[in-house]
């Protein structure tokens, strides 16, 4: 809950990691106000059925989906994120995406606001490093840059 130290900060980044991680729109919907506006690479959406029609399609498309995210700065009720995510997509090709986002929470906690700015790269099978959601033991790692 706003507003975030360093702990809490990590921690919401953690729970939004696993959520995203479950492949379930309701679930990641559920985090955000129902009148919570995104961009997405160059999609916007507002409230919470737009999310949740957004992500079952995001799925849908991105197979075999997995995701790292790792804080990289906070204030009181605003958290900066970089992430990684390996995909395949309906042709077998598998892709790491890139990205960053900004967040912003209010007072109860639930996400207001989400920017994401995402880039993708193709890699070969034997290239990949996220696979399914990750192990308590690798919790706050450091995500490679390539």
């Amino acid at each position: 809950m706003p507003p975030f130290d360093e702990a809490g900060a990590r921690a919401k980044v953690q729970a939004a990691e696993d959520a995203w991680n479950s492949r379930d729109p309701e679930r990641v919907a559920a985090a955000y106000t129902p009148d919570s506006q995104w961009r997405n690479r160059d999609e916007f959406l507002t409230g919470r059925e737009e999310i949740v029609s957004f992500l079952t399609g995001k799925w849908a498309r991105e197979r075999d989906y997995a995701l790292r995210k790792s804080l990289w700065a906070f204030t009181a009720d605003r958290i900066a994120v970089r992430f990684q995510y390996e995909w395949r997509d309906e042709t077998g090709q598998w892709w790491r995406s890139y990205g960053n986002e900004n967040w912003e929470f209010d007072a109860a906690g639930y996400m207001s606001r989400r920017e994401a700015g995402i880039n993708d790269v193709r890699i070969d099978v034997n290239e990949r490093r996220i696979h399914g959601a990750r192990p308590a033991s690798e919790r706050d790692s450091v995500l490679p840059l390539r």
